[in-house]
């Protein structure tokens, strides 16, 4: 069965990988959500609000801004969980066929859970460091926090598109 972009419409399962993906984020979010919740009220005023390249608060801002970050986790969540359900509607490369949709819809369906994931997972170690540094339980993560986490989402991107290019 094909849809209006000439691709066809596959049902697949999701892995094992796409389901720990989903607990992993789903963990950090919530997790994240409840921590703000319960710190809240000992927050004071203003809170660090955004970091230079290397780690170090150079706004501070309204307690209140940190649920902005939770906001930007949701909405990456809900469009990434779209895509995520419609794999037929990524680009893919001229090799792409009815024999190897199948592959091709699986493995570009797990970058994008991995993805959705991390930045969830990123979003939610952002907020504990803005918490931590406005509570005065530490300086934050520091200048290898951006490398860290741009290089662990980098790794996940070439792992995934390398499998890609397997597809034959």
């Amino acid at each position: 069965m094909s849809d209006w972009w000439g691709r066809p419409k596959i049902e697949i399962a999701k892995s094992k990988s796409e389901w720990i993906w989903d607990i992993l984020g789903a963990f950090f979010y919530i997790g994240g959500i409840v921590f703000l919740l319960f710190v809240w009220r000992e927050l004071p005023d203003k809170v660090p609000a955004h970091f230079d390249a290397v780690g170090e608060v150079d706004r501070w801002g309204s307690k209140w801004e940190l649920l902005i970050l939770p906001g930007i986790g949701a909405f990456i969540f809900g469009l990434m969980q779209l895509l995520e359900k419609h794999p037929e509607v990524y680009n893919y490369p001229k090799r792409f066929n009815e024999s190897n949709a199948e592959q091709f819809y699986l493995q570009s369906r797990k970058i994008v859970n991995q993805l959705k994931n991390m930045c969830l997972i990123v979003f939610s170690a952002i907020l504990l460091e803005s918490v931590s540094i406005a509570m005065g339980w530490g300086g934050g993560f520091g200048k290898w926090f951006l490398p860290v986490m741009a290089s662990g989402i980098a790794i996940q991107l070439v792992y995934g598109f390398s499998n890609l290019n397997k597809i034959r």
